[in-house]
């Protein structure tokens, strides 16, 4: 999802090749002046330097992608275009959310303001995503099997080859959800018969999972426990690669896959220990001494890693 801001410097019309094949050389493209980069430089030491992911586009400035963590502790990716005509113009914004904030600008406004924006839009999403984590938890989820923070939908297993898809309302996450029966029409008819007639017994005082059953009238199925192999190999849960690059100043862990499980069995999450110790050396509550001591970024249970690989 992107905010709509001003046509980037690249909108419009190209220039097409000639007849016999050879491009026309087109107007030299506008420059930034250099006062622009000193002042995203100097934008970007107040929001932190450790919170900037990369700084891509042309000019290697004009499309900056921060980490932002919300109240839960989640990370999120918040990409910023910055137009030709920044900070006339405001950036235009992408992240993975069920939808964007719109962003209050004007001309004395800067990058800390968006993140502050941004990290107020996420406070009003934790109702939501703490109701998608119940369901995930709670319910046998066969469709997304890798959910994203931006995704509504999820079709549940009821058994006996028949499912529910289910459309949660981002902005009311406990209210009845929209739903559609998948299945044999047969083994259907009696699911859809009482969702008719007690979708009014729906309480937003219960949790999800226990208003759906409540409503169908029926012992829904649990998730089945999933074993992962060792072969299988998952994504850093802070970088989002199941590889570290080859680099060599990453020494013995250049190209390693993710070497560190959050302990708790609720959440399991994968990480690189390179990119957790990073990540734990940002947080002012980390305790540090030959082991760096903190939290997981995503259940806030007590995570340990060696300050060094050594």
């Amino acid at each position: 999802m992107v905010l709509p801001a001003t046509p980037s410097r690249d909108a419009g019309a190209h220039s097409r090749p000639s007849q016999d094949g050879q491009g026309e050389a087109g107007p030299p493209r506008p420059r930034r002046p250099p006062a622009f980069y000193s002042s995203v430089f100097a934008q970007i030491e107040e929001v932190g330097w450790g919170q900037l992911v990369s700084a891509t586009g042309d000019d290697g400035v004009s499309c900056l992608t921060f980490r932002v963590m919300d109240e839960q502790r989640r990370h999120h990716l918040l990409e910023i275009t910055l137009p030709m005509n920044y900070p006339a113009c405001p950036p235009s914004i992408a992240a993975d959310v069920p939808y964007l904030p719109k962003l209050q600008w004007s001309k004395s406004s800067r990058l800390k303001d968006v993140l502050c924006q941004f990290q107020e839009h996420l406070k009003v999403l934790q109702d939501y995503w703490s109701t998608m984590d119940g369901i995930d938890k709670a319910l046998w989820v066969v469709d997304p099997t890798k959910p994203t923070y931006a995704m509504s939908h999820h079709r549940i297993a009821l058994g006996d080859d028949c499912y529910i898809l289910l459309h949660v309302d981002t902005h009311k996450p406990n209210s009845l959800p929209e739903c559609r029966f998948l299945g044999t029409d047969g083994k259907l008819e009696r699911l859809i018969k009482n969702w008719r007639k007690n979708r009014k017994r729906w309480s937003a005082d219960r949790k999800f999972h226990e208003n759906l059953a409540t409503v169908l009238d029926f012992a829904l199925p649990q998730p089945p426990s999933v074993s992962i192999k060792d072969d299988q190999q998952a994504d850093c849960g802070i970088c989002y690669a199941t590889h570290l690059p080859v680099d060599d100043e990453l020494g013995t862990q250049s190209g390693c896959a993710a070497d560190y499980k959050c302990e708790n069995p609720s959440c399991s999450r994968a990480f690189h220990s390179v990119c957790l110790r990073d990540w734990l050396r940002t947080i002012t509550t980390t305790r540090s001494f030959d082991v760096l001591f903190g939290n997981c970024p995503y259940c806030s249970e007590p995570v340990a890693v060696k300050s060094t690989d050594s």
